[in-house]
């Protein structure tokens, strides 16, 4: 039985990770949020690790506020920087692999074709950054990684853009949605299987690797919005808007699709389209 420590569990993909367990019958899942384990108290995270040799461990946890990490800069890098480099150090010294989640704002979104792992960073966010910095951290410091990009995730758990469209669709008659930034929704339950597919394949490779995971398809905000609401029979009206029309603190990538080729031909995953698995998760949610 290999022990694999979940963190972040409370979150949209924890949650999802949660379910799925029981079917990885070689693996024991110790599922941790800060509660139960503060990654910002590194002594605590190795005495975790030494008392239940961890082998492997799938980090969920984030700051992912993304307007408000330009206030909390300080509380944004403690958790997505120097918290996760503390944990990269950990998993190195107890041989442990690292499967480290990070998103599609470390690019700038001014590319007009998937990225691919390889493409160069550039933030245009402070949440982005503090993403970096972490992917950076771990792949310096732990000797067995897997950072895994994402983007746009929802989940039938947690707050999301999903859950918030049948909220408003409720309640009011129309609403204006950005139609000029352009990525792909991740049905979280996908990423959580895709995670599972790379720890089986990666907890004994000495391996630093990074792979983009999100579901198939390339589409707008507005077109996701409008999905929704077809999807989950609400009946508003939903009009295309500008990014300059709805302001937000932090800059978004206007195009930030990720090319998935690496972990589908390396993994040998499957990625599900879009729509199909929104859904599945709108059914879920129904019933």
């Amino acid at each position: 039985m290999r022990n694999v420590l979940v963190t972040g569990s409370n979150g949209q993909l924890g949650s999802e990770l949660r379910e799925l367990a029981g079917q990885m019958k070689d693996y024991q899942f110790l599922f941790t949020d800060i509660d139960e384990l503060d990654l910002t108290a590194e002594s605590k995270v190795d005495g975790f690790f030494k008392k239940n040799n961890i082998q492997a461990c799938i980090n969920c946890a984030a700051y992912t506020a993304v307007d408000k990490a330009e206030d909390e800069q300080g509380l944004t890098l403690l958790v997505n920087h120097q918290a996760v480099k503390s944990l990269a150090k950990i998993c190195r010294a107890y041989d442990a692999l690292l499967i480290h989640v990070s998103t599609d704002y470390v690019f700038d979104g001014t590319n007009h074709k998937p990225y691919q792992e390889d493409d160069t960073p550039n933030p245009n966010s402070f949440y982005g950054l503090s993403k970096l910095k972490g992917e950076d951290a771990v792949l310096a410091h732990a000797s067995k990684v897997a950072v895994v990009r994402t983007s746009w995730l929802y989940s039938s758990y947690g707050n999301n853009f999903v859950k918030t469209m049948l909220r408003l669709g409720e309640e009011r008659e129309s609403l204006g949605v950005v139609a000029d930034q352009v990525g792909t929704p991740t049905y979280a339950a996908d990423l959580a299987a895709a995670l599972l597919k790379i720890l089986e394949k990666r907890i004994d490779a000495s391996k630093k690797e990074i792979f983009h995971y999100s579901n198939e398809g390339a589409i707008s905000w507005y077109d996701f919005a409008k999905a929704i609401m077809d999807l989950g029979s609400v009946d508003c009206e939903v009009n295309a808007i500008e990014s300059k029309d709805f302001p937000a603190k932090a800059n978004r990538p206007f195009y930030s699709v990720l090319n998935k080729s690496r972990i589908k031909n390396e993994i040998g995953i499957s990625v599900p389209y879009w729509m199909d698995s929104l859904e599945v998760m709108i059914k879920k949610l129904q019933s």
